[in-house]
């Protein structure tokens, strides 16, 4: 896939195939949605082309009370990528590109790009205001030279896959419905940082993860991971929370490595939830948590040995 930031233009002269939204956590919903454009393009002979968002239109859009996020750009990128398309072009999103009109949006989208066709979501809509509905976009489209088509919602349990719901789904901790929302388990990654050590001292320890900030985790508790460091997966443990039992008062993203010794302060770990094991909890002393932490590792060790993906 190739990546382009920005609107230069033109980008190519290849007669496209477009896509345009958030994409935030390239959910089953958005799976559809690129997935008939990528159909549609292979159909055509076309280019099959995504054209997202950075930083999230919400942080412009309503700055201090943005959705936390289910992807890195790097995260939804790789995803994308996984669905067949050719192109995808990072549009930063500035107070500039919110104060455009539809068709000036769309006007830069066709100097970049040979659009032929626009799909979209039933329900959406862009430009200041959100005037560029679906049948705005097709009367710009009818001056511009591209036509628009729409795919309607994914449902999943009798209602539409999205963001919101796998967002809930992991506020409550349900990382089995997140992933059946996700069409994938939910993930973290980040570099291996310095902790208190506390881990090595009790037996148990652990790597703390640096996630970036307003990135979404699940709640507090203990969960069944799979760690990926470089070419080598582990099955973890991973804690979610405050750490009460010392007081704490900081979310922190932990994880012990099952079968693992060694140093990997500074490298990147890739943390995929897979099940949770239990809420987050304050136990009278540092004994009383070591013996539950030998319950956690063996149920997860149990937990994996059934585990099929």
């Amino acid at each position: 896939m190739n990546l382009v930031h920005g609107l230069p233009q033109p980008i190519n002269e290849l007669p496209t195939i477009l896509t345009i939204g958030a994409f935030d956590g390239v959910h089953r919903g958005h799976a559809h949605l690129i997935g008939a454009t990528v159909q549609r393009a292979r159909a055509t002979g076309y280019q099959a082309a995504v054209l997202t968002f950075d930083p999230h239109p919400d942080v412009v859009v309503r700055p201090g009370r943005e959705r936390p996020a289910l992807t890195t750009m790097n995260e939804r990128a790789e995803l994308i990528a996984a669905l067949g398309v050719d192109l995808m072009v990072v549009v930063p999103f500035t107070p500039e590109i919110m104060a455009l009109t539809a068709h000036d949006f769309m006007s830069r989208v066709c100097g970049a790009l040979a659009l032929r066709e626009l799909w979209i979501g039933w329900d959406f809509a862009l430009g200041r205001g959100r005037d560029g509905d679906a049948a705005r976009l097709a009367v710009i489209g009818h001056t511009l030279g591209y036509t628009v088509q729409t795919v309607h919602p994914l449902s999943f349990d009798g209602q539409a896959v999205s963001s919101t719901r796998i967002r809930a789904a992991l506020t409550a901790g349900d990382v089995a419905t997140a992933t059946a929302l996700l069409g994938h388990p939910y993930s973290l990654r980040g570099p291996v940082v310095e902790g208190d050590r506390r881990g090595r001292t009790i037996g148990f320890p652990t790597a703390n993860i640096a996630i970036e900030p307003n990135r979404m985790l699940p709640a507090n508790g203990v969960y069944v991971c799979h760690a990926t460091s470089g070419s080598a997966t582990y099955g973890a443990v991973t804690n979610v929370g405050v750490r009460p039992t010392f007081d704490g008062t900081q979310r922190t993203v932990e994880a012990y490595l099952l079968d693992f010794s060694g140093e990997i302060y500074g490298e990147e770990l890739r943390l995929v939830f897979l099940h949770r094991l239990r809420g987050e909890q304050k136990f009278n002393g540092v004994s009383a948590l070591v013996a539950q932490i030998s319950r956690d590792v063996a149920a997860a060790r149990a937990w994996l040995a059934e585990y099929r993906e």
